[in-house]
Parts: structure tokens; sequence; C-alpha cells
């Protein structure tokens, strides 16, 4: 599996151990930044290049990361064909694929511990799109208002 990550300053050293956790179960990882710690980076920098090219390359799936993941997330859903997801919970990861074929997560990297983000990261990847009709209904509203910003 494909995967593009980008994080902020507060989410530098864990996006590292993300990657490494990715590389050893066998996916190809591209990490769009940041490589050096700066305390004044700024995270759409970083995370919108990781969201288009999710979007550019599909299959594929992203990890947005900061210190709450708010804005890490708002800035991927600024790329046209992202559907990113805050998680904090098992639950929100499985249900972002399940219900919205999300296809980015974002997560607060000091809100949970480093186990607990990488079972996040797991069970979103590891999670399928249930591809119900409904689901597939209410994605398409959402695309459709993407394009033409109309309902």
């Amino acid at each position: 599996m494909k995967i593009h990550i980008g994080s902020d300053h507060a989410g530098l050293d864990f996006k590292n151990r993300i990657v490494s956790h990715l590389q050893a179960q066998g996916h190809t990882v591209v990490d769009h930044g940041p490589h050096n710690f700066d305390p004044l980076d700024d995270y759409p920098v970083f995370c919108i290049p990781a969201a288009e090219a999710v979007a550019h390359e599909p299959g594929s799936f992203g990890i947005v990361l900061g210190g709450s993941g708010n804005g890490e997330q708002m800035a991927a859903n600024k790329v046209k064909g992202v559907r990113a997801a805050l998680v904090w919970s098992i639950e929100t990861a499985k249900l972002a694929r399940e219900h919205n074929d999300a296809n980015v997560i974002s997560i607060g990297g000091r809100m949970h511990d480093e186990a607990f983000c990488l079972q996040l990261v797991d069970t979103f990847l590891a999670t399928p799109f249930t591809g119900d009709e409904r689901h597939v209904r209410r994605i398409g509203l959402l695309s459709k208002y993407e394009k033409d910003g109309k309902l």
C-alpha cells in the first residue's frame, strides 16, 4: 500500500516512528515533511502536499498529524478528492473508512500515546469501505458539492 504522510513540528518525531512502523509492514511511504525540527513551521506546507498526492494517486492513503490533528485535517480537506478524518478512537478510525471511505487520517500526536496512535493508523488502513448504497450516496453528495457548489 502507498501512504503519504505529512505533519508539523509537533508531529515530527512521531511521524518518523509511523514511517518506520509502516515500512516494517511492507508499505511504501512517501514523507512530505518536515524533515527537520522548526518550531515555527506551518502545517499546511506539509499536509497539503501529502493530501494532493493522495488525491492524484487513487488507492493510496494519507496520514497527517500535529499536536491536535485539527488544523492538519482542515488543511488536507481543502484538497479536492480528499476525505480526511480526525480520529481519536478505534471506533472513529473504523467508521472513517467503513462509512466515509476516508482516504486520509488525521491524528493528534499530543492527544494519545505512541502505541495507541499506531493502533489508530493500523485500524484505519486495515478497514475497508463497506460500499453500502447510503454511504456511496452521501459521498457522492460531498463530491458533487466539491465540484459545483450545489447539493
